[in-house]
């Protein structure tokens, strides 16, 4: 053998031993999860609530094909029932708010963190290139699990990350979990509220921004009005018309409408 052939033989066997060293390349959701197994609220997996089989997967797959078959996309809604709940009780809003911005509906009922970090990582945001994201989930940990609101942040923050990882130009509006329960000393509501300082602190104000509207949906005394969110959970059409106000200048300002 060549003293030429002798070093491209090492340059192979050095190029060989460094593709076997060289870690897998994963998202920040996955990177996250990985180094922390025992929350669950960073494990992607899709929904495994029984009410929900029927629907859940079949929504999944409507939204993949609505996303295919649209030429534009500037605005989306990511998250839980509250958000799903655009198409139910705040359809009317949604259409006067949003109905001519371009926007896409990624809420499903029941889901946790864990539930949006699998939609995203099959497909939910494949190929778009929206201005802004809104993200408010996280209220169905407290609920389903009661998570300690430093493992529901950490699957918030993993959610923020890996939108910021797949779409960097985009802006995000991260909304504070809305209160729930008749009073602030609701056990859920404390761990909403909780996790609520905890998230805040992701905000950068320059692609990551953080708003609570809780204080728009409650009385003086903290109390949380029936006549707003009927089941101290879910907005009816008046809430989600509080909502909608309480976020319009911030969406007019990100989407670079003034």
């Amino acid at each position: 053998m060549t003293l030429r052939q002798s070093r491209t033989m090492l340059m192979l066997v050095m190029l060989m031993v460094s593709m076997l060293i060289l870690p897998v390349s994963s998202s920040a959701a996955d990177q996250a999860a990985k180094q922390s197994p025992a929350i669950k609220a960073l494990q992607a997996e899709v929904q495994t609530a029984k009410w929900a089989q029927p629907w859940w997967m079949p929504r999944h797959k409507q939204k993949l094909k609505e996303i295919a078959e649209r030429k534009q996309i500037e605005l989306l809604m990511i998250g839980d029932s509250i958000t799903h709940g655009w198409e139910g009780g705040g359809r009317k809003v949604w259409s006067e708010f949003y109905g001519k911005r371009n926007a896409l509906n990624l809420g499903f009922s029941g889901d946790r963190t864990e539930q949006v970090l699998w939609r995203l990582k099959h497909g939910e945001v494949a190929g778009l290139s929206p201005k802004l994201a809104v993200i408010m989930i996280g209220t169905n940990n407290a609920g389903h699990r009661q998570d300690r609101p430093e493992h529901t942040a950490a699957g918030i923050q993993a959610i923020v990350s890996d939108l910021r990882k797949r779409i960097p130009d985009m802006q995000i509006l991260l909304l504070g979990i809305f209160p729930r329960g008749k009073d602030r000393d609701d056990a859920l509501r404390k761990l909403n509220t909780a996790t609520n300082a905890i998230i805040q602190k992701s905000a950068d104000d320059k692609h990551v921004h953080y708003l609570d509207v809780s204080d728009r949906f409650l009385a003086q005394d903290s109390t949380l009005p029936k006549s707003i969110m009927p089941d101290l959970l879910h907005p009816n059409e008046r809430g989600y018309r509080i909502w909608a106000e309480a976020m319009e200048p911030q969406i007019q300002k990100l989407l670079g409408e003034r």
